[in-house]
């Protein structure tokens, strides 16, 4: 790929409506850090919009001022985009009508029909073609010395990325995840990847060293016996018991410290956009009441550097496209996100310097 002429690139013009991620001119040869957007969200059970979500962040990324307090000029390393797979968006939109029609069976009573099972054998066979192809994408880049990130998407997205990263790093790395719901179900629905599974399967069919959650405030009493029976392994970190400390006297600061403790030096985060106060993410596909602010989730991401931790790849998934008339108030949050993400992983990777 031909390498891009950066000397007329001015940080502080407007971006252009077809320029890169934060408006930024990185080919994929250049950049340091590179993101695989997957349009996907065909076992989502309650809201739709996930899977226009990477092309939502896209265009509001473009609207993000590159200069960061914390971590400086980390975009100078190069960051970029792929283009967004069009068959897997046509597949998902098929695919997920056809999740709809097996929805209304269930809700019949007729789970068990003939129908019922063809559609959630096509859906899971899919499913696991997209962890493949996942997978495959984040190896090439990963094996090329890239870091890794992907924006969903539903919650299902990130199971190839993670699976990657464990076979260039081993096993010796934990999962910090943020999220509103636990993500613990076993096969949800029926689905083998389901979104609402993200993370029993990461436990039981890639198996980091940790898992420890964050924001936690609605899952179900399997969830909580799975996450009991699995500690210290799975250390699941509900909202309201944080919240309680900080009405105790414990500052976010403190708490931060400790969260990023119980992780080893090697860090995936795994960002659900609901692990936020739903203020922050309205439109999308399952809002909880409760949740982190903005500042909360960047103090953890900054406390991975303040402990001299790496992250070695991440995910943003959940992030909806608005109904229409609707200002892009999910994209914009989530692309901010998403840039503070971007940095301190260039930061802990000892490739851009932060300030402070």
């Amino acid at each position: 790929m031909s390498t891009s002429d950066h000397t007329e690139f001015d940080p502080n013009s407007t971006a252009l409506a077809e320029s890169g991620v934060f408006g930024l001119p990185f080919t994929a040869d250049e950049a340091k850090l590179h993101l695989i957007p997957v349009p996907w969200e065909v076992t989502t059970s309650y809201g739709r919009g996930a899977s226009l979500g990477p092309d939502a962040v896209l265009r509001a990324s473009r609207q993000v001022d590159l200069f960061d307090l914390e971590t400086g000029d980390a975009w100078k390393i190069g960051y970029m985009m792929d283009e967004i797979d069009r068959e897997w968006f046509e597949r998902n939109l098929r695919l997920k009508e056809m999740a709809l029609e097996r929805l209304e069976l269930i809700e019949a009573g007729e789970e068990d029909s003939e129908s019922a099972e063809r559609l959630r054998n096509e859906i899971n066979e899919a499913s696991a073609e997209l962890n493949q192809w996942v997978e495959r994408e984040a190896l090439k880049k990963l094996r090329a010395g890239k870091i890794v990130g992907l924006v969903g998407g539903d919650h299902s997205t990130p199971f190839g990325l993670i699976s990657a990263l464990k076979q260039v790093h081993g096993a010796d790395f934990g999962v910090l995840h943020i999220d509103a719901h636990a993500d613990l179900r076993d096969a949800y629905q029926g689905y083998d990847f389901s979104h609402a599974s993200i993370m029993h399967n990461v436990m039981e069919r890639i198996g980091p060293a940790k898992l420890v959650q964050v924001g936690i405030r609605d899952f179900s009493i399997g969830e909580f016996n799975y996450s009991e029976s699995k500690k210290p392994q799975i250390q699941t970190h509900y909202d309201r018991q944080l919240k309680k400390r900080l009405e105790n006297g414990e500052t976010w600061a403190a708490v931060a410290r400790g969260l990023i403790a119980e992780l080893p030096k090697k860090i995936y985060v795994s960002f659900d956009i609901d692990g936020l106060d739903p203020a922050l993410c309205p439109n999308t596909g399952t809002p909880v009441p409760g949740g982190l602010s903005f500042d909360q989730a960047v103090s953890l991401l900054a406390a991975i550097a303040d402990a001299g931790k790496q992250i070695i790849g991440f995910d943003l998934n959940e992030v909806a496209e608005p109904t229409p008339g609707a200002a892009e108030w999910d994209a914009n949050v989530g692309a901010r996100m998403l840039f503070k993400m971007c940095g301190w992983a260039a930061v802990t990777n000892g490739l851009a310097e932060r300030r402070s």
